[in-house]
């Protein structure tokens, strides 16, 4: 019966719940500089006329981190919600249709789409997390344990003074039973995903340094833009110096779950065959890979460039390591390129050499007992009654929070999943569909309800 009062409680208030929604996208929350303290106020005012108890934790310039409970009894089961506030910029705004922080709906009667940044990534499953706890709270169902929101800052730019932070020092008593976290999952055009881990993020520095001269006589000189060219040309080499790690979720187990999803064997590797995104997609769960993402270099048209300064983004499989990276690009740029490698930036004006630094770190994680976790099942159970669908259980190709909870024992049982598409993060003209957002909620609610009563 409370399944029925929980499902009728959201039925009657989606106008309501949209709303909310438009006022977290249209609070600006770029990261950088942050000012998640814009969402997290609207956060508390929401839940204030509910008897939630929230408080709200500021730091730096505007920014701040928030924890919302339940009630006041952390002695039974408890289950955490956890969902970030901040947000990449908007790049370019005349690309968009419509203002970034406009949160313009759009679309047809049947299709209504809400847009904005972060309205994917993630203010729609934060959004959906916070109106779970209210839900609950209005309806005054008896549970016995407790649901914990953590609203939180800076996972955009690594974590450490968002979710590390709140486990560190507010939640660091709190013993965690199951935890969700709510970035997007959905995979078009296979549906929602369940993600058990996620790949490492790697930011690596480059800086190749050349001798300065004069674009008349180039071979006065040498070029460090070459020199990085070089690198980045042969970047797949450095492959063959990596150790060996497989994914813990191979290729072909991919395969296996992802065509139970499906009719026939038949039909998913025809779908798997014809659809780019999708095979784009298995390969990013199953491999290591590595992007030029910035590059800078020269001070004026007739000079050759002495130093160019480079990001690589690497994502790392689970068990790989930032040293195994840095062992390998290097070897491959002394063996392969000749190159000298030096442990500071700079030198005489007329040395050769590459310098590589670590520019920002997360590693990967994984939950290993998955697949014995009853929790887990009704989750799925969950997901497919209220979309009319499975799940499928994926490594997320990017870093997301939930690194924190399982890499320091935390809470290793921990998911990902959210309402919105992957592939719409951080993109021009992000959007989330607005019955997948409601359905979010009825996820987040029912479970809540079904783990806690």
């Amino acid at each position: 019966m409370s399944e029925e009062l929980i499902l009728n409680e959201i039925e009657n208030n989606t106008e309501e719940y949209i709303e909310f929604l438009r006022e977290l996208i249209q609070a600006e929350s770029y990261n950088p500089p942050g000012n998640e303290k814009n969402v997290a106020l609207k956060i508390e005012k929401y839940l204030k006329n509910t008897d939630i108890k929230s408080e709200i934790f500021p730091f730096g310039e505007n920014r701040a981190n928030l924890i919302a409970t339940l009630n006041n009894n952390f002695e039974g089961k408890n289950l955490l919600y956890n969902g970030h506030m901040d947000v990449v910029p908007p790049g370019n705004e005349e690309e968009w249709k419509y203002p970034p922080l406009s949160a313009t709906i759009k679309g047809s009667k049947t299709n209504k789409k809400i847009f904005g940044r972060g309205a994917v990534d993630m203010k729609a499953g934060l959004a959906a997390m916070v109106i779970a706890v209210k839900i609950l709270k209005k309806l005054g169902i008896k549970l016995s344990g407790n649901l914990i929101l953590n609203a939180v800052a800076d996972e955009e730019t690594g974590g450490e003074l968002g979710t590390m932070w709140c486990l560190e020092n507010q939640l660091k008593s709190i013993k965690c039973n199951f935890a969700v976290i709510g970035e997007m999952s959905g995979m078009e055009p296979i549906g929602k995903g369940i993600a058990i881990g996620e790949k490492g993020n790697l930011h690596l520095k480059v800086i190749t340094n050349g001798i300065l001269g004069h674009s008349m006589m180039p071979s006065f000189s040498k070029n460090s833009i070459n020199m990085m060219s070089e690198i980045i040309l042969n970047l797949d080499k450095m492959d063959k110096y990596m150790p060996k790690i497989n994914p813990p979720i191979s290729y072909d187990r991919y395969k296996e779950i992802f065509s139970t999803l499906f009719p026939s064997k038949e039909q998913f590797e025809r779908i798997l065959n014809e659809q780019k995104a999708l095979q784009v997609i298995f390969d990013a769960m199953t491999q290591f890979t590595k992007s030029f993402t910035i590059i800078n270099a020269g001070v004026k048209e007739n000079v050759i460039p002495d130093q160019c300064e480079a990001i690589i983004n690497f994502r790392l499989l689970p068990c790989q390591t930032v040293e195994m990276v840095l062992y390998a690009i290097k070897k491959m740029t002394t063996e392969e390129l000749g190159y000298e490698i030096k442990n500071e930036p700079i030198g005489n004006p007329k040395e050769v050499f590459v310098y590589f630094e670590v520019y920002q770190y997360g590693e990967g994680s994984y939950w290993q007992n998955w697949e014995e976790s009853q929790d887990l099942k009704d989750f799925v159970d969950i997901i497919e009654k209220i979309y009319g669908k499975k799940p499928a259980y994926i490594l997320a190709p990017g870093g997301t929070d939930a690194k924190f909870f399982r890499n320091i024992d935390y809470c290793p049982q921990t998911i990902i999943f959210g309402p919105g598409e992957a592939l719409a993060a951080h993109t021009t003209n992000e959007s989330i569909k607005i019955h997948d957002f409601i359905n979010a909620i009825k996820v987040y609610t029912l479970f809540a309800y079904n783990f806690l009563k």
